[in-house]
């Protein structure tokens, strides 16, 4: 795996280098001049953004942890993603940490169900989002009927697993294979454990969608929300660098770049891939190469920052673990050390603790 990791990380740098070249580093550095300072708002409304998707992640908390103080999941949610965007495993390293930094008094299954509710519930509504998006601007797309069956094609597999997925869920079927093997005595103990775990983890999840019906809805409408902050975004970056900015043009860009990072999403730091993407994008919708580039280069920027400031919060969210955890520790300590104490002062017959 970290071989294949290093292989892509370095295919995709070649790209970027290969882009650039191509298009001319002249060229790039002179729309990026033009752009300056107003790459900051461009990188405070993904933060917007994010602010939305935290609000949609506490709906698919469990029950007894939806009280979660807002900036507390704002928080895991920044550390969680920091770990997603560094790490090869398909956006599931960031899951575990946030299970970890989420996790309190033995609700690990209700934790880990939170997390897999809503990771569903964000590839759901990006996938409604676009495809609906899409319809509304294919009009103006520049791009041939091969090219469009494919993204058809490409759509409804993604759509099909989605749903499959959803239904797994629902009807607590995650760990059906697990437990399979363990009616026929295959795998051991560790697969025993492994599918005990798994059988916790369906049984919130079925407990969730009898219960709580609508709370996956409400969690993609909250993370819609989140996602039409790009649109804005790249409107706002059409502003800066072009004389006619258009909002159905600068939905148009969002809604193709982001189909084709639904079909990237395996891919680790996605580095190349995106800058690549955005160029075609653009070229569909009749806008410069360079432009594209410019834009997909300001998109890395804002998730190299936000992805530095998760790092940070991660930090601090594990210091302060730890530090919670010492005074506890020798709390308990100290309790066992009493007991102890006043067990063994019980067998000598010493009930007082006064001096004679």
């Amino acid at each position: 795996m970290k071989k294949f990791h290093l292989l892509v990380v370095l295919s995709g740098a070649i790209l970027a280098v290969l882009l650039i070249y191509k298009i001319g580093p002249g060229e790039l550095l002179g729309q990026l001049r033009r752009l300056g300072w107003a790459l900051v708002p461009l990188v405070l409304i993904e933060g917007v953004a994010l602010l939305f998707h935290t609000q949609a992640w506490r709906i698919c908390l469990p029950d007894g942890r939806q009280s979660l103080p807002f900036f507390r999941a704002f928080a895991i949610l920044l550390a969680g993603g920091s770990i997603n965007y560094l790490t090869p495993f398909a956006g599931l390293g960031g899951e575990v940490t946030k299970g970890v930094l989420l996790a309190s008094g033995g609700e690990g299954s209700k934790n880990a169900a939170g997390i897999i509710i809503d990771k569903l519930s964000y590839a759901l509504a990006q996938l409604l989002f676009v495809v609906v998006g899409s319809l509304a601007c294919f009009p103006a797309m520049n791009i041939s009927r091969t090219a469009m069956g494919a993204m058809i094609g490409g759509t409804s597999l993604l759509g099909a697993g989605m749903l499959i997925f959803l239904g797994l869920q629902k009807y607590g079927k995650l760990g059906l294979f697990l437990r399979w093997l363990v009616g026929r005595r295959m795998g051991g103990r560790r697969v025993e454990r492994l599918a005990s775990a798994v059988t916790a983890v369906d049984e919130k999840l079925t407990l969730f969608y009898r219960r709580r019906r609508y709370d996956l809805p409400r969690s993609m409408l909250w993370h819609i929300f989140g996602m039409a902050c790009g649109i804005v975004q790249c409107y706002y970056f059409l502003a800066v660098l072009t004389d006619q900015p258009s909002l159905r043009l600068a939905s148009g860009i969002w809604f193709l770049g982001t189909w084709f990072n639904l079909l990237s999403f395996a891919l680790p730091v996605n580095l190349g891939v995106m800058e690549a993407t955005r160029v075609i994008s653009f070229k569909i919708f009749g806008l410069p190469a360079t432009l594209g580039l410019t834009y997909g280069i300001t998109l890395r920027l804002e998730q190299l920052f936000w992805a530095g400031v998760g790092l940070l919060i991660y930090g601090a969210l594990l210091f302060q673990m730890r530090k919670g955890r010492a005074p506890r520790l020798r709390k308990e300590s100290c309790d066992a050390i009493s007991k102890t104490t006043l067990d063994q002062g019980g067998r000598n017959g010493n009930v007082s603790s006064r001096p004679a």
